[in-house]
């Protein structure tokens, strides 16, 4: 068992950071005095919040890379229960999550939130579709035949945005075929309008690049699980971090890198400091032994799906209930206590406090050993 651990470790620290930090970029105090990094980059470009969500895909796949030989001695019949349930629920979770509470107030009276104004896609949608999709891969391809498929989705994705995107610029935000293929699909009423416009940034042309993420993700978890944490497998990360980031900085030209279109620069940047910080953990964590610090990441990363619901849970319910005056709890909370420290500083300090009330029920549920699993 002492040998099996220290595998697990970085791995579970890594998936916890990114549930904390993803926490913290979604529930500012206030939106318009968030502190420049905390922010996505608002069309081409990048900010350190542009790597949280996929990190989070990358973590997928480091997990799938310890759970998948189990598939082998398993009925085929077995698996793919297993693979399309847990991409069946999680889907379902992300949905069910823009439609809560399924009521809406007008300030006399509530009504229902009418299921034809409810967004399909999302972030648990998009980790659901690329779980599924990469799961199947990695059970009926050898890993080299799906790191190749990988590759060819995100050159797909490249010739897909520019044979179909209209207007002079295929990667604007009105004229690329991710918009339109979400408005013909299902409609601007179910997609997101946080842009001005109706776009979905997890829309569902992106997944293709997207599965890019988890697949890279379990390249790395397969190099831990069958090299260990030894000096050679930090080497190999590094140099595939290398690899990655000076091929998304030589595409970047070409395609830009883009969160909101998840472009295949995108992915590949991101997977390249994923790949960095992963070695960096391992580093830290597995020859230097400096350990104290990482139990409080590994709660995130031991309840990752019930924790981030249980924050957007939080942030859903504290914009719905409001004070006489109208005011959401939400503002209310921040205008009462966290304002007080500064626009900036406050903002923060209420993303921070929204982040330790979560981890104080992660805290409580591993002390139970309530592990939450879909």
């Amino acid at each position: 068992m002492r040998q099996i651990a220290p595998r697990f470790l970085a791995l579970d620290v890594f998936r916890g950071m990114t549930v904390c930090f993803m926490i913290i970029v979604n529930t500012p105090g206030n939106y318009e005095t968030t502190l420049a990094p905390l922010l996505h980059a608002n069309w081409h470009g990048f900010t350190p919040t542009d790597l949280v969500f996929p990190s989070f895909l990358f973590a997928v796949g480091n997990a799938m890379a310890f759970v998948s030989p189990k598939w082998e001695g398993m009925p085929q019949s077995a698996v793919l229960t297993k693979i399309l349930k847990r991409t069946a629920i999680i889907f379902l979770l992300g949905y069910l999550m823009y439609w809560f509470p399924f009521v809406r107030w007008d300030g006399n009276q509530f009504s229902a939130f009418p299921f034809s104004e409810t967004r399909v896609f999302g972030v648990l949608q998009r980790i659901a579709l690329c779980y599924g999709i990469t799961g199947l891969l990695i059970y009926y391809l050898k890993p080299k035949a799906t790191y190749i498929i990988a590759i060819i989705l995100l050159l797909l994705y490249w010739f897909l945005l520019v044979q179909f995107g209209s207007g002079t610029d295929p990667y604007s935000l009105e004229g690329n075929a991710v918009l339109r293929l979400d408005k013909w699909l299902i409609g601007e009423k179910h997609m997101y309008h946080g842009d001005g416009i109706a776009f979905d940034p997890e829309g569902l042309l992106g997944t293709l690049s997207a599965i890019g993420n988890v697949v890279f993700g379990f390249w790395a978890g397969d190099l831990v699980r069958k090299k260990g944490q030894v000096w050679e497998t930090v080497a190999k990360l590094l140099l595939a971090a290398a690899l990655f980031l000076l091929v998304s900085y030589c595409w970047d030209p070409f395609f830009p890198i883009n969160k909101k279109l998840w472009t295949s620069s995108y992915v590949m940047l991101t997977v390249g400091i994923d790949l960095a910080l992963l070695a960096v953990l391992m580093y830290i964590i597995e020859f230097r032994k400096h350990t104290g610090w990482t139990s409080f990441f590994t709660v995130f990363g031991k309840n990752p799906l019930f924790i981030y619901l249980l924050s957007e849970v939080i942030a859903i319910l504290l914009w719905f209930f409001k004070t006489s005056d109208g005011k959401p709890y939400y503002n209310h909370l921040y205008d009462k206590i966290f304002s007080h420290m500064g626009p900036y500083t406050g903002s923060l300090a209420f993303a921070l406090f929204i982040m330790m009330v979560c981890w104080l029920v992660g805290w409580w549920m591993d002390r139970k050993k309530i592990y939450v699993r879909v």
